[in-house]
């Protein structure tokens, strides 16, 4: 399948993986991926043209934090005819004052409502890359500039910058953010600090490196913001909107990295240290992780046995010579993988009753994560084995793309996929070949029964 006109990305290279350090690499810079001034620094290196970026800043409520941010964007060192900023006010009950040159737009207050403000304010966007911030996250001069490199290079580049806290009480909003943050520097929370570092960077992102995408301080190109369709506008309260966009932007092809001298500094501490004394907090967070785990399908952030709507791993069944094989085929495949949702020809699918997880052909299922493709009706022996498993869990990391299982199954990642259709061999994803001699090629007047029972001998 290849991409459609709008899908091809506007300018840029792709990566193999998630290796950002290449692209910097190629522009003329140096850098080992575990250290250093950062890719953004790096990337400036190798003199990537500046592109024009929208700072998208969403605002409630906030006028002093406000005015802080916005002084401080004035004073950016991106190019000034290259930067646009846009405040999105989320029905705040007398709109923001904003300076002139900066756009307001203000949506009906309806709730807290972050990802439906980064969409509106997306949509008015005409930057190439965008930049988002929340209102009380003021940025230090070189914030933009480097936020945008990476996505200048790399168009499927989603870049967290470095978010920073600091009590600014008493603090003139005119002061220069990059001085009274650290004099006023307050703990920043060491679980992110902690996954920066060992993923150098997110080097070695995977499956749940959403988790250290914040909403208040990422960045990624218009282009590729709108190929994810955009913020879930379900989530209504506090947090969850930027970790579920992550999560798709992954699965979509994204290149995750992180940016430690992108910094902005949040007026106060992080959510912990804000509801550590409110009885209700943990209300709260359990309400945005249930959320989450019926949008979110991948192992470790999905219900541990209950059945949730997102796809994780989609098969499908190619064909299979008899009902008694498509049957077999399918049952012991979910023996192995019983999150799996399961495409069977549509004459077969009458034989697995009211089992929600197999559809027929006909009816169209969204992508996964992870895509199992099977052009003849085989049984996946001894669970315990484990080699369907652990290539489901490894294909989209790194760079391998795809598992072959002998002759008739191939595990591919949905996440390679789309980067190779936008990208064809330039995507550089790897196929990785295992023999695995518990993937049996089913006759088809295999023994239903002897299946069911225990018995059933391919020998």
């Amino acid at each position: 399948m290849s991409a459609s006109a709008s899908e091809l990305p506007p300018f840029g290279r792709s990566v193999p993986g998630n290796r950002w350090d290449l692209a910097l690499a190629d522009a003329g810079s140096s850098n080992d991926g575990g250290g250093g001034a950062g890719a953004g620094a790096d990337a400036r290196a190798g003199n990537p043209e500046p592109r024009s970026v929208s700072v998208i800043v969403v605002h409630f409520e906030q006028q002093s934090e406000l005015d802080r941010t916005l002084a401080a964007l004035a004073r950016q060192t991106h190019p000034a005819e290259l930067l646009e900023v846009i405040v999105v006010d989320d029905g705040s009950r007398a709109a923001p004052r904003v300076p002139p040159g900066v756009r307001l737009l203000v949506q009906e207050d309806l709730g807290f409502r972050a990802g439906a403000a980064r969409n509106l304010g997306a949509r008015a966007a005409t930057g190439d890359v965008l930049c988002f911030l929340d209102a009380d996250t003021a940025p230090e001069p070189e914030y933009v500039s480097r936020m945008a490199a990476l996505p200048s290079l790399l168009p499927e580049a989603v870049v967290a910058g470095h978010r920073k806290h600091a009590d600014f009480a008493g603090i003139d909003t005119d002061a220069a953010i990059e001085a009274a943050g650290p004099e006023h520097e307050l703990e920043e929370p060491a679980w992110l600090a902690d996954a920066y570092r060992d993923s150098r960077r997110l080097l070695d992102a995977d499956d749940r490196s959403y988790r250290f995408v914040i909403g208040a301080v990422f960045s990624c190109t218009r282009w590729f913001f709108d190929q994810t369709g955009g913020f879930d506008e379900d989530f209504l309260g506090y947090g969850g909107e930027d970790w579920e966009w992550a999560h798709r932007a992954w699965l979509a092809g994204a290149v995750l990295a992180y940016e430690p001298a992108a910094v902005a500094w949040h007026d106060g501490p992080d959510w912990a240290g804000r509801t550590a004394a409110d009885a209700d907090s943990q209300v709260h967070k359990n309400d945005e992780t249930l959320l989450l785990s019926r949008k979110i399908g991948v192992d470790g952030s999905r219900p541990r046995a209950l059945r949730t709507a997102a796809p994780d791993v989609i098969a499908v069944l190619a064909a299979a010579p008899s009902a008694g094989a498509a049957f077999v085929c399918v049952d012991s495949l979910l023996e192995h993988l019983p999150h799996a949702s399961v495409v069977v020809p549509d004459e077969h699918h009458r034989v697995f009753g009211s089992d929600t997880r197999v559809v027929p052909a006909s009816r169209a299922l969204p992508r996964g994560r992870v895509r199992i493709e099977i052009d003849a009706a085989v049984r996946f022996d001894r669970p315990e084995a484990g080699t369907l498993q652990r290539a489901v869990s490894e294909v989209g990391i790194s760079d391998l793309g795809a598992v072959r299982l002998g002759e008739h199954v191939v595990v591919r990642s949905e996440r390679a996929l789309r980067r190779t259709e936008r990208w064809g061999a330039a995507a550089a994803w790897r196929t990785e070949q295992r023999p695995d001699a518990t993937v049996r090629a089913l006759p088809g007047d295999v023994s239903v029964a002897a299946h069911l029972g225990g018995w059933l001998s391919l020998d």
